[in-house]
Parts: C-alpha cells; sequence; structure tokens
C-alpha cells in the first residue's frame, strides 16, 4: 500500500510514519507537509534514506499541489492541521484556512484522483464539554467551544457532505489527547516536562480541575491503521484511553512532577479560565475496539517512556524551543 500523509512532520503524523514503515515492509508512505512552525523533519530522521519514505514540501491549501502528489496512491491519512487551542483563541484565521478550506482541498482531490480511501483525523473536542458519567459516541451533535474545535468540526462536516453527496471514500476518526515523542512544546505534557528539566515552574490553569482523556500516540497510531485496514467507508471512530480512574489536568500534573522528582511547589497557577475552556471530555471507544483495537501502554508506562524520551533528547527540544530546528530545512532539504 502506498499511503499519503499529509501533515506528516508533525507529532502524530511523524510517529504514524515511523509506524508504518517500521511494520509494514511493503508499504510506501509520502509524507506531505507545508514545515510550519509545528512541522519538524527532525522528528522523521531515521526515516530519510529509507527508499520507501519520500517527502513532498507542499500545502493542503494549494490543489494543483495534492492533486500532483497523489499519483499512485493508494489511501490518504490526512493530519495537517493548526491543533492549538490556546493560538485559535488568539488568532482563528489560519485554522479556517488550514483546517476547513485545506480539508476541502484534500477532500476533492481524493475524490477527482479517484483515490480508494481516505482517513480525517480529528479530535474529541467537537463534542464540547461532556458532564459525567456520560461519554460521547459518534452520532452526538457537535458542540465545539474554541476556534480550533470549530474548525475541526466544520471539516468533519465537509467530509460527511462529500460522503452522502458523492460517496466519497472516508472515514473520520476522533481521538482524545495524544502524548508521547517528539510532541511540540506547547502542548501540557511536553511543556510541562521541559519547563522541569530547565527547573522552570510549571503552569496550571484554574486548579487543573478539568478532565480529559490521555492516549500514548503509538496507540493512537495502531487504531488509525486498523481503522485504515478494517474501517467501513463513511463512518467515524471514537478513539480514547479511557482512562480508568478519570484523570484531572492536576493529576497529570502530579505525575509528571513526581516522575522527575520535583513537588508542587513547581507549580504556577493561572488564575481565571481559559476563554470557552471545556471543563470534561469523555468518548466511547466501543466501536474501534469492536475492530480488534485496545491500548497497550498505560498512562503510568507512557510517561515514565516520555519523560525518559525528554530527557534523551534534550538537543531535539531545545532546538525546537529556539526556533533553530527550522534552519534543518535549509541545510537538508533546501526548502
Amino acid at each position: 500500500m502506498k499511503i499519503f500523509v499529509t501533515g506528516g512532520a508533525g507529532f502524530i503524523g511523524s510517529n504514524f510514519i515511523r509506524y508504518i514503515l517500521e511494520n509494514y515492509p511493503e508499504d510506501s508512505v509520502v509524507n506531505f507537509d507545508k514545515l510550519t512552525y509545528a512541522g519538524n523533519l527532525e522528528n522523521l530522521q531515521e526515516c530519510k534514506d529509507d527508499e520507501r519514505y519520500s517527502f513532498i514540501k507542499g500545502d493542503v491549501c494549494d490543489y494543483d499541489a495534492v492533486a500532483g502528489a497523489l499519483q499512485g496512491v493508494d489511501a490518504v491519512v490526512h493530519f495537517a492541521a493548526e491543533s492549538h487551542v490556546d493560538r485559535s483563541i488568539h488568532s482563528s484565521h489560519e485554522f479556517i484556512q488550514t483546517n476547513v478550506f485545506g480539508t476541502q482541498v484534500v477532500i476533492d482531490a481524493v475524490r477527482e484522483q479517484g483515490i480508494p480511501k481516505m482517513i480525517l483525523i480529528s479530535t474529541d473536542e467537537v463534542y464540547g464539554d461532556v458532564e459525567a458519567p456520560r461519554k460521547s459516541k459518534d452520532r452526538d451533535a457537535f458542540k465545539p467551544s474554541s476556534p480550533y474545535s470549530a474548525s475541526k468540526a466544520a471539516a468533519e462536516t465537509l467530509a460527511i457532505a462529500a460522503i452522502r453527496t458523492h460517496e466519497a471514500p472516508i472515514i473520520i476518526t476522533r481521538c482524545t489527547n495524544n502524548y508521547g515523542p517528539c510532541q511540540f512544546p506547547e502542548k501540557l505534557v511536553p511543556l510541562f516536562i521541559t519547563n522541569l528539566i530547565e527547573g522552570k515552574k510549571i503552569p496550571l490553569y484554574d486548579g487543573g480541575t478539568q478532565i480529559r482523556d490521555w492516549l500514548n500516540v503509538a496507540d493512537h497510531c495502531s487504531a488509525i491503521d486498523l481503522v485504515l485496514r478494517k474501517g467501513t467507508l463513511g463512518e467515524a471512530y471514537d478513539i480514547a484511553a479511557e482512562n480508568e480512574p478519570e484523570v484531572t489536568n492536576r493529576e497529570i500534573t502530579e505525575m509528571v512532577l513526581e516522575r522527575l522528582g520535583q513537588n508542587n511547589e513547581m507549580i504556577e497557577p493561572v488564575s481565571g479560565l481559559r476563554p470557552g475552556h471545556d471543563q470534561r471530555y469523555a468518548v466511547d471507544s466501543s466501536k474501534v475496539r469492536a475492530l480488534g483495537w485496545k491500548p497497550s501502554v498505560s498512562l503510568k508506562e507512557g510517561l515514565k517512556q516520555t519523560v525518559k524520551w525528554y530527557q534523551e533528547h534534550e538537543n531535539w527540544w531545545k532546538r525546537v524551543k529556539s526556533g533553530e530546528y527550522q534552519k534543518y530545512y535549509q541545510e537538508h532539504y533546501h526548502v
């Protein structure tokens, strides 16, 4: 299978590419990425000499570039997206452009180029706040709370419309909070880990009472792969670790602190809620589990592995935090 991956230089996309190349010797991957601030080709350093891997610098909003790159492709996995909630609150234009318009471009190219299958990677945040003990299900209405989640909900509705109107060969996946290696250090887990390694305090919104589901990126990749190969066209699959018991942001903060030998004195309280801050996310992942998937990495073990990765890859995240990693493109890829 030849798989076309948009946003493959990002956190989840790069982990997915490595997963495919490690597990499927007969498969090949085309990585199509614009290389915005969160795209880092160093995430795929070990793949660059693999003849099954190729990189194309391109923008998902450019139809001709996308369509031209799809030649001979068997499936598209569409990760490319702006994904940071705080950034979307401060400026939403890039989110609408990439997440909405860019998704429509990819859908159009898939249809018109006759690609047999497309996976649209979405988020549990499209459901918005969910009161305990209920869990969102894949047929529930969307109630997005931020420009980011609204843009992902809009992308999904475009996909649903294409499925209904054109019988477009699309499957949607909605994942919960991911963590793991190569995550850009603006998100909670890598930000807290790298700050603590640097001896800096870690910011915690409103006491950290918000509840999130934490999914190891390796488990997410295996779920996407299963949906790609066994999922039903036109369906949506929610992917979650379904942590038991549920975990608050305060609790995961304390888990990171403990793993790094620190205490609560390193927490810097941030007063006042983030605008539109959802209190609880929770989804029912029984549909993807019925395909044969289940998470293999516990939160405790996953955090242990993730902390170790950032400790052993200090040069990577320091270059990311400083912006020096972007020089890598010019030096090695002339892009």
